[in-house]
């Protein structure tokens, strides 16, 4: 009798830990794992709040995707209707890309806002629109900006935390932004004018494993951050609205997940096998995968190979992930295809044995 469908089930036995809750100062929050996109921790994630600087994530990532980052701009009379955190550019200075995209994350210039909105997009106004459709395109439903700075006088910017940990994870994912973001002094020269910036993130140099991210702060929305950090292969992200304490919160929030959580290998590309008695072909799967677990949760992992071995397809099955009997990831199997090489020489192999 032949087999069509083949599955296979695997589950890891460990044991558990206590479960203690760090102390969060904001209204809304909420941590992330930035490489499977779940969530480890919320409070109020889905309410929509202003966001003060935080926007200039979304201000950066769209710069960096749009613009050539060595052109030179020069600033135009948009930069004096700028106040608050500012890099202090003078109209008729002629600056880099690069230089303000440095000035907008590490001291949250909002002139350097204005200045790229009008050179990426050709206005503000156009920029704001690619602004909202980015976020559309990330999923971030509960989210609309009115401007590329995060003041909030004349026109708002709303988010939650849930949309802004969306965005953020897509935004770390761009070296270029990573960079800028990690970077805690910064200097450069126009001609006219020498800038040297320090950023603004307190965490970079507070916590240890901090590796980017934005604040942002204005009356109305209080004190806000999107931060990153990494520790023993997992990578988390942490958005705070309306904190009290924001450093604080990120912190204990980071000790907290890092403590109960591990990034575990469920599945490994290498060690993958399935044995010619089921299915006569050189089967193999392309990625590792992983997840973040806690280690009660170890003891409700499940995988399940299917395996169709009519099928003529290059991908003949796959491996399934699951939680608590709910779907967290799948893997494709491939068929291994020869060569003309390889088959020339089985060929020759096989008619000479007959």
């Amino acid at each position: 009798m032949k087999i069509s469908n083949l599955l296979l089930v695997f589950l890891f036995f460990l044991f558990t830990i206590p479960n203690v809750k760090a102390k969060d100062f904001s209204e809304s929050s909420i941590v992330i794992d930035q490489d499977s996109g779940r969530i480890l921790y919320q409070n109020n994630a889905q309410e929509p709040k202003l966001i003060a600087s935080t926007t200039k994530i979304l201000t950066a990532i769209i710069t960096i995707e749009k613009a050539n980052l060595n052109q030179e701009v020069e600033v135009g009379e948009e930069v004096l209707k700028m106040y608050g955190t500012n890099i202090y550019l003078e109209v008729g200075e002629k600056i880099k890309i690069i230089d303000l995209l440095y000035g907008l994350l590490l001291r949250s210039g909002n002139d350097a806002a204005v200045v790229l909105a009008k050179n990426v997009s050709g206005s503000e106004e156009k920029f704001v629109a690619d602004m909202n459709k980015k976020a559309q395109e990330l999923g971030m439903k509960n989210s609309i900006f009115n401007n590329p700075h995060g003041l909030d006088e004349e026109t708002k910017n709303y988010s939650t935390a849930y949309d802004m940990a969306l965005l953020m994870r897509y935004a770390s994912k761009n070296q270029t932004f990573m960079k800028i973001s990690n970077t805690k002094k910064y200097q450069t020269s126009t001609g006219k004018k020498t800038y040297l910036w320090y950023n603004r993130n307190k965490l970079l140099t507070g916590y240890e494993y901090c590796t980017g991210g934005k604040n942002g702060y204005t009356p109305s929305a209080g004190k806000t951050l999107v931060s990153t950090a990494t520790k023993d292969n997992l990578n988390l992200i942490i958005v705070s609205l309306k904190d009290q304490d924001p450093y604080t919160t990120h912190k204990n929030l980071y000790n907290q997940i890092f403590n109960q959580y591990q990034n575990y290998q469920i599945i490994n590309k290498d060690n993958f096998y399935i044995d010619k008695t089921f299915i006569n072909e050189d089967l193999y799967i392309k990625d590792n995968f992983y997840y973040p677990l806690t280690l009660e949760e170890t003891t409700k992992v499940k995988t399940i190979v299917n395996i169709n071995n009519k099928s003529k397809s290059k991908k003949p099955g796959k491996i399934t992930i699951y939680l608590n009997n709910k779907k967290i990831g799948s893997i494709p199997i491939y068929k291994k295809i020869p060569t003309k090489k390889e088959e020339t020489f089985f060929s020759k192999l096989k008619s000479f044995f007959t």
